[in-house]
């Protein structure tokens, strides 16, 4: 199952299915001429998608996407030998119901940290980066011309020389597609958090309590206790992991937080790459993240966050990842590495055991040729000292 995907209502969307498309590729099952079947929930084979809802290849395209559109996909491939699948669940909001933590892509900066923000999930439409334009809060982020304000739009991406508090909150990117030679609107959202001094966890305070008794004049004092909100703690990785593989093949990893059970749902877990979103990074088209599972454990809940990239290539040899956590009681990171696997030495023991049978059968072999032969005299000689006794 792929990850899920949301969406909001009267926009463009096209679904593709990128696990599947790179299963059949790096097996190399299906042929350029390939037909598929795309059906959504429990419907038979061979619906004949027309008008709004169009099938290209291995793609469904919503033109544009209602909240009807909303279920499970599934792409089939057959042959004679094969039958691969794969599926991705689309949710399609309508604008007045959205559900803003589920549709946005989250992003965590520090006061004074320069953050570049890119209109993530675009690469299934043919665009130009003169066409998006960036809002915060609804409003428009364009500064006048000629005047630097806290906001700079260069080639379709934000930028924010230095994050100030009051940058927080939602930020849109919007454009417009030609798809079939009419225009449809395309939107993706962001939440920015930003992390400024560490934040107040001590909450014990001490307040008056009057208590009506029988001296009208007595004030009784008691401690008011407010619940202590722990930070997160990051199980696995472990700060500064390698993460090994070798070319071509892929790589399933597994952020795993510890918190408190009440807390669990406002904890937010996500990876980021090259201190950039899953999305907005290089690995956008290779990369995956999803699939948050809350265990609850003998010290509280673990939330698992996976990251998956497929395939890994050169581009990824020392490519910085991130797992980063936080609710109200603070926030947490671990920094590992990709590394691709270094094939010389497995060559090198391969070689070394190739070297040492074949020395191994050509010593057997001259062995067995040059073997000295035991002399007959000795032999006759030996027999006729023991028949005298």
């Amino acid at each position: 199952v792929e990850v899920a995907t949301f969406r909001v209502e009267g926009e463009a969307v096209i679904l593709s299915f990128p696990i599947f498309s790179h299963v059949l590729e790096k097996r190399n099952i299906a042929p350029p001429t390939a037909e598929y079947s795309i059906t959504k929930d429990n419907e038979m084979e061979g619906t004949n998608y027309q008008g709004r809802v169009q099938q290209q290849d291995n793609q469904l395209w919503l033109l544009p996407a209602v909240a009807s559109d909303s279920g499970k996909y599934t792409c089939t491939y057959r042959n004679e030998t094969y039958c691969v699948t794969g599926s991705i669940k689309l949710h399609v909001y309508e604008p007045t119901l959205v559900d803003m933590k589920k549709l946005t892509h989250k992003v965590t900066a520090a006061v004074g940290e320069t953050l570049t923000l890119e209109c993530p999930s675009l690469r299934n439409f043919n665009k130009t980066d003169s066409m998006i334009e960036w809002y915060k809060d609804s409003n428009t982020t364009a500064s006048p011309a000629g005047r630097a304000g806290s906001f700079q739009q260069h080639r379709g991406k934000l930028m924010i020389p230095a994050v100030k508090r009051t940058h927080a909150g939602i930020y849109t990117c919007k454009l417009r597609v030609r798809i079939n030679n009419q225009q449809y609107k395309v939107s993706r959202v962001y939440l920015l958090h930003v992390q400024g001094p560490d934040p107040e966890i001590t909450t014990k305070s001490t307040v008056p309590n009057i208590s009506v008794t029988s001296d009208l004049g007595l004030i009784s004092t008691s401690t008011v206790n407010t619940p202590i909100v722990q930070p997160p703690v990051i199980v696995s990785p472990l700060n500064g992991t390698v993460f090994e593989s070798p070319h071509g093949s892929g790589l399933k990893l597994f952020c795993q937080v510890l918190t408190e059970c009440q807390t669990a749902d406002s904890t937010e877990v996500t990876w980021l790459v090259n201190s950039q979103t899953v999305e907005s990074s290089y690995l956008d088209k290779r990369a995956l993240q999803g699939g948050r599972r809350v265990t609850r454990v003998s010290k509280g809940c673990q939330i698992e966050l996976r990251l998956i990239v497929e395939p890994i290539t050169e581009e990824d040899e020392k490519s910085e990842l991130k797992c980063v956590t936080q609710n109200k009681g603070g926030r947490r990171e671990v920094v590992a590495q990709l590394r691709l696997e270094d094939s010389t030495f497995t060559w090198v023991v391969v070689a070394a055991g190739a070297v040492i049978s074949f020395l191994t059968v050509v010593s057997v072999f001259l062995y067995v040729l040059f073997k000295p032969r035991r002399k007959k005299n000795r032999d006759y000689f030996l027999a006729r000292q023991s028949s005298t006794f």
